[in-house]
């Protein structure tokens, strides 16, 4: 089977089961309609949990450029007049 064909599947199954539901008074919020809006609300919950992370890897990674720059820039401070007074000494 194909994956339309199992789609199709899957939906009439959850319409039957729906329907029964409703036929029994217990509940008519079970249908295709409510389950699509609930999975794309779940992904774009997911998209936005996604982007938060990325966020702080961003936010994280610019710290941590910003400290190795630091330690760069103090390291050729300390390091610079050594070199310039071993080259005076040659």
């Amino acid at each position: 089977m194909n994956t339309k064909k199992l789609m199709n599947l899957a939906l009439e199954g959850v319409d039957t089961l729906g329907f029964r539901l409703d036929s029994l008074g217990i509940t008519s919020k079970l249908n295709r309609h409510n389950i699509a809006a609930f999975l794309m609300a779940e992904q774009k919950h997911l998209e936005g949990e996604w982007d938060s992370i990325q966020a702080k890897v961003d936010r994280r990674r610019s710290q941590f450029e910003h400290i190795s720059g630091l330690i760069e820039a103090r390291a050729g401070a300390l390091i610079s007049p050594v070199v310039n007074r071993f080259r005076a000494s040659q």
